[in-house]
């Protein structure tokens, strides 16, 4: 191999891993970006959750209390 055959096949050798690295280094950048909002949407899912959790256990005691006899009663107080 003559020497300018081996220059030219180190500089392809070089731009060719450059070419990879940026490549690899873009695939790593993406992973980081849906791992974030992967993470955020886990968070946002988990706050729902505890509010739905709350707004049942409200509703078990508002059925509670109109289920309730003196409900009832103090309703037909209140129309006399």
């Amino acid at each position: 191999m003559s020497g300018t055959a081996m220059v030219v096949a180190i500089v392809f050798i070089s731009v060719g891993f450059g070419v990879l690295f940026d490549m690899y280094k873009k695939h790593l950048e993406f992973k980081e970006k849906t791992l974030n909002h992967n993470s955020q949407h886990n968070e946002q899912a988990i706050a729902m959750i505890k509010q739905v959790q709350a707004l049942e256990e409200r509703m078990q005691v508002l059925e509670k209390i109109v289920t309730d006899e003196g409900y009832d009663v103090q309703k037909e107080i209140n129309k006399l």
